[in-house]
């Protein structure tokens, strides 16, 4: 998300207008053009999906505070920034907002002058957790594709009598000859073999 503030679309969610004013006059005062406010939780999920904005910021403090709650299992679905600003800290709350994916939780900071700030971390955080996330299903994808090529060399190795160099030579000279993935050369490798049992 490296566009300018004003490209920049970011939804404020909150049921006392007064708050939420703070947050949007913050946003607009630092160049936050495409801000959007709502004030009512009426399919609040659903909208926020039709939306679709880059960045939510959602005001906890209300009245309203257990409906909002309401909107956390969606939140991981959405895969953007999320900052939530409380009136006060809650253990079991945090755990929660955390868990669903939120980049910022504020506690009674809500301040006209911190929205640009706050909005930043938010930002910085996400894209610091999509990127270990991405690390971490890239790490895990490459163990399971190793595995498989371990098996089909096993395999190799214990019915053609190869040593195990000679078998990954092998899955490997089949890769490249049928321009494929040497994972998906063992992944064949090993379904033929378990069909001629």
């Amino acid at each position: 998300m490296n566009r300018d503030r004003q490209e920049i679309r970011v939804l404020v969610i909150g049921t006392d207008p007064a708050r939420a004013a703070i947050l949007e006059e913050g946003l607009v005062a630092d160049g936050y053009a495409r801000v959007m406010v709502i004030h009512s939780l009426h399919n609040l999920a659903e909208r926020v999906v039709l939306l679709d904005p880059d960045v939510l910021l959602i005001d906890m403090a209300g009245p309203d505070r257990e409906a909002l709650e309401s909107l956390y299992p969606v939140l991981p679905g959405l895969k953007r920034p999320i900052a939530v600003f409380v009136d006060h800290a809650d253990g079991a709350m945090i755990k929660t907002a955390i868990e669903a994916g939120v980049s910022a939780y504020v506690v009674d900071g809500l301040k006209k002058e911190r929205v640009r700030s706050i909005v930043e971390v938010a930002i910085s955080r996400f894209r610091v957790f999509e990127r270990l996330s991405r690390e971490r299903d890239e790490a895990r994808l490459k163990l399971a594709d190793r595995k498989i090529i371990e098996q089909a060399k096993g395999l190799l190795m214990a019915r053609r009598r190869l040593d195990e160099e000679a078998a990954y030579q092998a899955l490997r000279k089949a890769a490249m000859q049928q321009n494929r993935r040497l994972v998906d050369i063992a992944a064949s490798v090993i379904t033929a073999m378990q069909l001629e049992l």
